[in-house]
């Protein structure tokens, strides 16, 4: 399987048709047909149903473009690393993280490394903590920012000085935004909203006891942003950290932490054997240097 013929399926699936992905490679269409069809010969699958108007991906043909676009990533940060110039610290650095204030060490950190080091650039990649982990073990990333244990055999870490407090994003409006903080019991029988990650040995669930198979749960989310939406749209009560949502001003969404409260430790962390460049190297130089000062 070439690289060149992985670009060609990607790029047919983000055109969803062959005539224009084509005309975006700058080759024949034919010539593209027949890549695409020597691929699916060469892996023995069907990967498009070709419609009318555009394809669409089978199962075998949306796996191949996961694996295609974390193939072709990791071969451009793999160019971009040993290409790096050796008298001069470039290249790129990539963190993936879930959504949380302490990003904002990130932030800083990058700022402070920019300033004495111009050609750095840094990706930011926003998942919960699955993502970030797959991530991070598919190489795709140098860093990552999450919330559960760490696994001590696999990664390295560095735990970060603060902490992020579970509460409820609701409406404004909604019956217990007149409370300055939630108990179990008021949330006994509300439609609830909660991360798709949450599990029977999470903080969070343990905080509910007992009450915890009464809930009604009416939808999952892995980007509190979407949540936010939904609780804008009155579907239900989202649980979720503070400092993620906009809850100032004119803002029709509110925040109450929970009773008692509960805290979310984070961990920075890297895999333990990997060999890190000298780009990645520095910034986590810095990223202990900022922690120190937090």
């Amino acid at each position: 399987m070439e690289l060149r013929v992985l670009r060609y399926f990607l790029a047919v699936v983000r055109e969803q048709t062959v005539s224009a992905a084509a005309e975006s490679l700058h080759i024949t269409q034919p010539t593209l047909s027949r890549q695409l069809k020597e691929l699916e010969d060469e892996l023995g699958k069907t990967l498009f149903i070709r419609g009318s108007h555009k394809i669409e991906l089978t199962d075998e043909g949306m796996l191949l473009r996961k694996r295609a676009e974390q193939i072709l990533e990791l071969v451009s940060r793999t160019e971009s690393d040993i290409s790096a110039d050796d008298g001069t610290l470039s290249g790129d650095i990539h963190i993936s993280a879930g959504e949380t204030d302490a990003v904002g060490l990130v932030a800083r950190t990058a700022n402070r490394m920019q300033n004495d080091y111009p050609l750095v650039h840094y990706h930011i990649y926003s998942g919960d903590s699955e993502d970030v982990l797959e991530r991070l073990d598919k190489g795709l990333s140098d860093f990552g920012i999450v919330f559960t244990p760490v696994d001590d055999d696999k990664h390295n870490s560095l735990k970060l000085p603060m902490k992020d407090e579970w509460g409820i994003i609701m409406r404004r409006d909604s019956p217990l935004a007149e409370k300055k903080s939630i108990t179990p019991p008021d949330l006994i029988g509300q439609p609830l909203i909660i991360s798709r990650q949450q599990s029977d040995k999470s903080a969070v669930i343990k905080w509910f006891g007992n009450k915890y198979d009464k809930l009604n749960v009416v939808s999952t989310y892995n980007l509190v942003y979407n949540a936010s939406v939904m609780v804008k749209e009155h579907i239900g009560y989202a649980l979720t950290l503070d400092k993620l949502i906009n809850v100032s001003g004119d803002s029709e969404l509110c925040f109450r932490p929970l009773d008692p409260p509960v805290y979310a430790q984070m961990h920075f962390i890297w895999n333990k054997y990997q060999i890190m460049t000298r780009t990645a190297a520095k910034f986590l130089e810095y990223f202990r240097e900022e922690i120190e000062r937090y």
